[in-house]
């Protein structure tokens, strides 16, 4: 996960920015790059095998290349503001 020294305290927004490109993503939090990866690789295939998602979909890394975007939260309160879709 992301170092907490990097997320803003309660009350302040942090700013994240998504990039998707021919399979590379990264991931910013406030300006810095916190992670980035390939889809469909051997690699990324292992890091979905590896993790909590094949249990809820076993095709989970099968992203697809069009269609909705989910946001998501892990059990806390959240709020969104500003979001923007960019085709790049």
């Amino acid at each position: 996960g992301v170092e907490q020294d990097k997320v803003k305290p309660v009350g302040e927004w942090n700013q994240v920015k998504i990039l998707v490109f021919k399979g590379l993503v990264e991931h910013w939090l406030n300006g810095e790059k916190v992670v980035s990866y390939h889809l469909w690789t051997p690699e990324w295939y292992e890091m979905v095998a590896n993790s909590k998602f094949p249990k809820y979909n076993p095709n989970w890394a099968e992203v697809a290349q069009e269609g909705y975007i989910g946001l998501q939260d892990h059990g806390d309160d959240v709020w969104y503001k500003n979001i923007k879709l960019k085709k790049l």
